[in-house]
């Protein structure tokens, strides 16, 4: 049996960039059950008329402002309220553009495209849309969530490792991947089974992680041998396929859980998280000994 694990992760890993924590998920489906969560997250997104756009969590649910300034949008239908929102976001860029502020222009600009798939929903509708697909993942006896969630505060590589913030991440998740996939093979009796990493294909990380891959191959990680993950991560467009999608979604939950103790969605996917003898030992929270959550203090 061949397992994927599609890859994706939320937050900033400089420091101390803009936010404080680091998060790298990773969501593992054996490869006969690809088309049927493809497919259910298919027929999610219809429902809300999303089926060709990418989910991207943190744009998902911002509020966004010209909504609140059109009278009976709730009232609107899709088509109504994509045009009125649109028509007020030109409005602005017109402005943005006389007046010469730049930066702020470019800005704006960027966050209209990220967000121009979901205005025709309502804050509460996309929000239960996430909620929709968090239940969905939640359901997923057969998938399995590893994550590594740093603090950057407390992360000082001059005595606590070697890497930096993301390469550490990648190192833990991979190991903790590769862990898994030993354990189901032993389990199995199936010698046959193996496991690929499948990575957003983005230009900053896709060359280093190549690079890092090909370093546990030859030299093992700091925790295990790699015997069962084959080849470098094979990078895709987010755009294009639904499971690194979701594995931004569980990137974003545990960030906002960690740096906001937002709860909701984390508890909607927790029982797919990696555990053993009752404990979670997919995720680990990378933090100071004082943190009082429910990985913390298992």
């Amino acid at each position: 049996m061949v397992y994927f694990c599609y890859l994706d992760e939320s937050g900033n890993p400089d420091i101390p960039g803009n936010t404080s924590h680091y998060v790298l998920s990773g969501l593992s489906i054996p490869i006969n059950k690809w088309r049927y969560c493809d497919k259910a997250i298919s027929t999610i997104k219809a429902k809300y008329l999303l089926k060709d756009s990418e989910i991207h969590t943190a744009w998902v649910l911002r509020k966004y402002i010209e909504q609140s300034k059109i009278v009976g949008f709730e009232e609107m239908d899709y088509s109504q309220r994509a045009s009125e929102v649109q028509k007020l976001r030109s409005a602005e860029l017109i402005r943005l553009q006389k007046s010469k502020k730049s930066k702020t222009y470019h800005q704006t600009k960027k966050n209209y495209k990220q967000t121009k798939s979901y205005i025709h929903l309502t804050y509460g509708e996309r929000v239960q849309f996430i909620k929709e697909i968090a239940d969905l993942i939640g359901g997923w006896s057969f998938a399995r969530i590893f994550a590594e969630c740093i603090n950057k505060l407390y992360f000082d590589p001059r005595w606590l490792s070697t890497n930096t913030i993301d390469e550490q991440a990648l190192e833990q998740v991979v190991s903790r991947f590769e862990k898994y996939l030993q354990i189901v093979s032993q389990s199995r009796h199936d010698r046959e089974t193996y496991g690929l990493l499948i990575h957003d294909n983005n230009d900053t990380v896709c060359k280093k992680n190549t690079i890092l891959m090909k370093k546990f191959h030859t030299q093992g990680t700091l925790w295990t041998r790699i015997k069962k993950i084959i080849e470098t991560p094979l990078f895709v467009n987010s755009e294009l396929t639904g499971l690194v999608q979701i594995a931004d979604l569980c990137s974003y939950s545990l960030r906002r859980y960690f740096e906001n103790n937002e709860d909701d969605l984390i508890y909607r996917i927790k029982s797919r998280f990696d555990k053993k003898n009752g404990r979670y030992v997919g995720i680990r929270h990378f933090t100071d000994n004082t943190c009082k959550c429910f990985l913390c203090n298992q």
